[in-house]
């Protein structure tokens, strides 16, 4: 059997990491300004985190949904302390786009008469059902997915979204406070404040996907915590479990449970929340969000130096999310960046590089990145 081919790949093989670094079979070090996608958020092989996972492994790694698991209970008081939402609910499942598939299906079952959902242009939610109909990609929408529920309008323009909601039927709005695949657009604060006023008058149900912004990356815990406003569900992924494959909705208390209503097999298993747990052990003990702020600054700081005069066009983000626009397309950068400054980035569209680097980044490793990328720059 031959892997079903659907990702191109650089040739890489990536066996091992420490902090913000990795290393191929060959042994060659690279920097990893990626994190495995936004997945890495306190650092490759952690030893706290190793520890806690094994710790974990040498009890039990899993037991269903079906007894008590203290682990998500502890998980879920953790959660709410630290990220300021005491009050909030916690449904734990496995993946990014199950969180929003589960968000949508809250908003649809607590507006029964409503099937349409409004999502932003550009936006990405997910692969599977539910979250590839609200993603903006004609090209991975399936005919089967293709329902028809959903408006794309344009972010930060907001005349449009009020039409929508005053029209009816609106079931939920679900927004990416800054959008990842989307190039590292943000929502600004007022956008945002008079979009989620519009949805309490219309009622819809506000969805804040922070599955890439979110957990610390921005520099504040959520990335919608910069607008001021207070979502009525919030998706968690990526980061929640640094690299062990968990998600999480943060639930409003106007949502009331009914058995039977949400269910996983795997999601909050024991090891998945033993992961959890260690980065919210490094995050309060190594300031991980607070450093996303402050060495997020100075990487922008150090890009803006560059833009103008070094094929950068724009710089954008927050914390450690960052979208450089450039005046070529990036595949030739990123190619150089790989192969012979051995340095890991992202990218969004054509022309977009995305940074997307564990929270422990330091401002060193940042001077760093800048010299191998104003190498690659000055090649071009």
């Amino acid at each position: 059997m031959k892997l079903f081919d659907v990702y191109p790949l650089f040739d890489v093989n990536i066996v091992e990491g420490k902090g913000c670094k990795v290393w191929d079979d060959k042994g060659q070090e690279y920097l990893d300004l990626y994190g495995g996608h936004a997945v890495i958020s306190i650092g490759h092989s952690h030893p706290h985190y190793i520890k806690k996972v094994t710790e974990q492994l040498n009890h039990i790694a899993f037991y269903s949904n079906s007894v008590i698991n203290k682990l998500q209970v502890e998980l879920a008081a953790r959660l709410g302390r630290i990220c300021g939402y005491d009050d909030y609910q916690l449904f734990l499942i496995n993946s990014g786009a199950e969180a929003n598939e589960n968000a949508l299906k809250l908003a649809s079952f607590k507006n029964p008469g409503n099937t349409r959902i409004l999502a932003c242009e550009h936006a990405f939610h997910g692969r599977t059902s539910l979250a590839v109909e609200v993603t903006h990609n004609r090209k991975i929408v399936a005919p089967l997915n293709d329902n028809h529920h959903v408006r794309f309008l344009p972010l930060n323009d907001l005349e449009p979204w009020v039409r929508e909601l005053s029209r009816g039927g609106v079931a939920a709005v679900i927004l990416e406070p800054i959008q990842g695949v989307g190039g590292i657009q943000m929502a600004t604060p007022e956008f945002a404040q008079n979009l989620a006023y519009a949805c309490k008058r219309f009622g819809a149900v506000l969805i804040c996907d922070e599955i890439q912004c979110g957990y610390g990356r921005s520099g504040k815990f959520f990335a919608h915590q910069w607008l001021g406003i207070k979502p009525d569900i919030i998706t968690v992924a990526k980061g929640i479990a640094n690299g062990f494959p968990m998600g999480g909705v943060l639930i409003s208390p106007e949502f009331k449970p009914v058995y039977g209503q949400l269910g996983t097999t795997f999601g909050g298993n024991h090891l998945a929340c033993a992961a959890a747990l260690a980065v919210l052990d490094v995050f309060e003990e190594e300031g991980l969000v607070e450093n996303a702020n402050t060495v997020g600054n100075y990487l922008m700081e150090q890009l803006k130096k560059l833009q103008g005069e070094k094929h950068i066009t724009d710089v954008r983000g927050r914390g450690l999310m960052v979208g450089i626009d450039l005046e070529m397309p990036h595949k030739e950068v990123r190619q150089k960046l790989i192969y012979e400054q051995h340095c890991f980035t992202g990218c969004a569209g054509t022309n977009t590089l995305r940074l997307l680097p564990p929270l422990c980044l330091t401002k060193a490793e940042i001077d760093d990145f800048i010299e191998r990328f104003t190498k690659v720059l000055d090649e071009i």
